[in-house]
């Protein structure tokens, strides 16, 4: 009853701000979070009035872009080297990031019967293609090859891998046949708690290093107030709770 009380007080506080000052935050958002993020935005702006405009892709792209001048708020990167390097290289406000959430990996395929709980079928000869995200611009591709070296697996699945530029092209992939498996965001593939389309084996944490995301305030929205407001919704138990729901998972030190 507590916890309810506190995430009501929040929303009350959040939408009498917000009903003084809406505004647009323009949010560069990494592919993995394309399902979490419709419904954080959504229950973010009916309790602020600021209205969310999110952009989908992968982390990689979106570093080149705001290098390029790209005109972001905020960045909600799949990975925290890249917010550091935006905040070194004086892209970013300094202070302005934290760990939002921590990913996690998954082997999927449309096929309900096709994975096994325990990833057993990369042990086997290879059938079919596996894809994967480039692991120059996606930290999920980074960690997919990570695992896959893990289980010593990697020689053999080399000649099957296919490459797409984000776990999002990856999940299109598996999605429309392109691709037998593919590694992708356990947010892509959960809601609720549970895995609701295909099979899957969720990576265990310890082969590949940890996919801790950042949010991270960009030069641009300093001034922003939706984008203040979202970097501290983003801190709250309500948005902790939808992203609980697909999957991610919170640091406890």
């Amino acid at each position: 009853m507590a916890l309810l009380a506190r995430a009501f007080t929040f929303a009350a506080t959040l939408l009498a701000a917000g009903a003084l000052q809406a505004a647009q935050v323009r949010v560069a958002v990494a592919a993995s979070m394309a399902a979490p993020m419709q419904r954080l935005a959504l229950d973010f702006e009916r309790a602020t009035g600021h209205e969310v405009v999110p952009s989908m892709g992968s982390t990689g792209r979106f570093y080149a872009q705001l290098r390029g001048g790209a005109p972001f708020d905020m960045l909600l990167a799949a990975a925290d080297d890249i917010p550091e390097r935006l905040e070194r290289e004086g892209l970013a406000a300094p202070g302005g990031r934290f760990t939002y959430a921590i990913g996690r990996l998954v082997l999927w395929s449309l096929d309900p019967h096709r994975v096994d709980p325990h990833g057993d079928i990369l042990k086997k000869p290879p059938h079919g293609r596996l894809a994967i995200a480039d692991p120059r611009l996606a930290p999920y591709g980074e960690a997919a090859v990570q695992t896959l070296a893990r289980l010593k697996v990697l020689p053999a699945w080399q000649p099957s891998l296919v490459h797409g530029e984000s776990v999002g092209q990856v999940f299109q992939y598996v999605a429309t046949g392109n691709a037998s498996l593919g590694f992708v965001a356990l947010s892509q593939v959960m809601s609720e708690g549970r895995i609701v389309r295909g099979s899957g084996w969720i990576v265990p944490l310890d082969y590949h290093l940890p996919l801790k995301q950042e949010a991270v305030l960009l030069n641009g929205g300093r001034n922003n107030p939706a984008a203040l407001a979202l970097m501290d919704y983003l801190k709250s138990e309500p948005a902790r709770a939808i992203l609980r729901g697909y999957g991610y998972e919170f640091d406890r030190h």
